[in-house]
């Protein structure tokens, strides 16, 4: 088996966490980039603690040095500024991929987000296609819409294969009823991001994050096509879900809205977001 070194920002999130654990092989070792503070590598762990910012290029260049892939989690999720996500999700992005190309690594996997789209309307007995054009719900769409671009311009001018996960619902399991339909559980989430690295010349992709749920309202052909194999289902949590669904939540929360983006698609988002914790 070849060594491999692959870099993992947004380290210290809640994906970065189980990423950490669940990517760790024989031959790989793993550069943690956050700029939180990270556990210290275990005495069996293969990894290196990187603490920054993605928005220090020297530093991301430096890390990504003799790299063969870059995970991209790193992102503001909570109700930011302007200024903020500017900052962070879109200047960050840039820089990594930046640091990326001068570094010689060749695959970059973005994590983009549903609320890229998330003024799309539901499908109704149909999956929201790969390519559907943006429609973000709120800044922190409008930064993953950015993300994709740039994702896109650094494949067409410069050659390196990316691939965006339009994550849904990242969840341990899945917590209410919308989550029937976009629940990606961390087995899945796993595979995916395996997938990812491991496509043969993959070229630049946008492919759906969501397991393969009964009632899933997006696509997986593209992730199928990258070799992703979904194994998890939420329909297995259905009756306990639908048992506790809080019946004053129905209009307002995510169990009323017709949009892909849910609360974030509600009228009074913007004075009551800072509440709202998107999962990707």
């Amino acid at each position: 088996m070849n060594a491999q070194t692959i870099v993992l920002t947004g380290a210290a999130g809640e994906i970065g966490r189980m990423l950490r654990t669940a990517l760790a092989r024989d031959g790989r070792t793993l550069r943690l980039v956050d700029v939180q503070d990270l556990p210290a590598a275990e005495a069996d762990e293969n990894v290196e603690i990187h603490q920054g910012s993605i928005t220090d290029g020297a530093f991301m260049q430096d890390v990504c040095a003799g790299a063969d892939a870059v995970i991209h989690m790193a992102s503001l999720l909570d109700n930011h500024t302007w200024e903020n996500y500017l900052e962070v999700n879109i200047n960050g992005t840039r820089t990594v991929l930046e640091a990326a190309r001068l570094s010689g690594v060749r695959r970059v996997v973005l994590a983009s987000s549903h609320h890229a789209v998330g003024f799309h309307p539901k499908y109704e007995g149909a999956s929201a296609p790969d390519y559907m054009y943006p429609r973000p719900d709120s800044f922190y769409g409008v930064t993953k819409v950015a993300g994709e671009a740039l994702g896109s311009l650094y494949h067409d001018r410069y050659g390196l294969d990316v691939i965006c996960l339009r994550i849904a619902s990242y969840q341990p399991v899945p917590s209410d009823n919308r989550q029937l339909g976009h629940w990606l559980s961390p087995t899945d989430c796993l595979g995916l991001v395996e997938a990812a690295l491991s496509a043969v010349d993959p070229g630049y992709r946008i492919v759906w994050g969501v397991s393969d749920n009964t009632r899933r309202w997006m696509s997986l052909d593209e992730a199928e096509s990258i070799g992703y194999k979904s194994v998890d289902n939420a329909e297995d949590y259905a009756e306990e879900v639908l048992g506790n669904l809080d019946p004053t939540n129905v209009q307002n929360g995510h169990y009323g809205s017709h949009f892909l983006g849910g609360a974030f698609c509600i009228p009074d988002f913007d004075g009551t977001a800072a509440g709202f914790h998107p999962q990707h």
